[in-house]
């Protein structure tokens, strides 16, 4: 659990704790019965604070992972979104990308292009692309090294979207430098 998770959770329980004084001053006669109330309560107020904290968890994702195997594939599974996503290092920063195979370049988004140091504000945005909202504009740009597990590659063509988006893709130009793209059983694997 995070930090977060935590103080949501003792939150909670001091309101717990509130309500079941509260109870207590109530059932004053009747020690015995407020006491399994409060404890039924207190369980069943537990394990649904738990349960959400999980579903957040598997909804971000959290509980997918990429797995990397010693014959250098990558396999990752499908997203509850329906789409395989996949965490890269550019030049040592995390960036999580979703494979986009109608998408011809590795395509970052503002807010991911600062995270790995590039000042959006600076780039020459003369590039355009047709996407299912519309044309953008993009910038070209040159990732230093890209890195998924021990594959890493260097100087790698990239472009930035001018415009509002979600997250990062991760286009066919970059896809097609592995050997072989597989999809099968919900997950995708690639091999190098």
């Amino acid at each position: 659990m995070t930090e977060d998770q935590i103080a949501h959770l003792a939150r909670h329980l001091l309101i717990l704790g509130v309500i079941g004084g509260a109870l207590l001053l109530a059932f004053r006669g009747r020690m015995l019965q407020a006491l399994r109330l409060g404890v039924i309560w207190g369980l069943l107020f537990l394990a649904v604070t738990l349960g959400y904290a999980l579903w957040k968890d598997v909804g971000n994702g959290r509980m997918q992972s990429q797995v990397f195997t010693s014959t250098g594939e990558i396999s990752v599974p499908r997203g509850p979104d329906g789409h395989y996503h996949l965490t890269m290092r550019i030049d040592g920063t995390p960036v999580r990308f979703i494979v986009d195979t109608g998408a011809t370049d590795i395509v970052l988004s503002r807010e991911d292009a600062r995270r790995i140091g590039i000042d959006p504000d600076s780039l020459a945005f003369f590039g355009s692309a047709q996407t299912a909202n519309g044309t953008v504009q993009t910038a070209r740009i040159v990732l230093g090294e890209v890195q998924i597990g021990e594959i890493a590659d260097r100087n790698v063509p990239a472009r930035v979207n001018g415009g509002d988006m979600a997250g990062s893709l991760l286009g066919m130009r970059y896809l097609e430098s592995f050997a072989a793209i597989e999809i099968r059983d919900g997950r995708m694997t690639l091999t190098r």
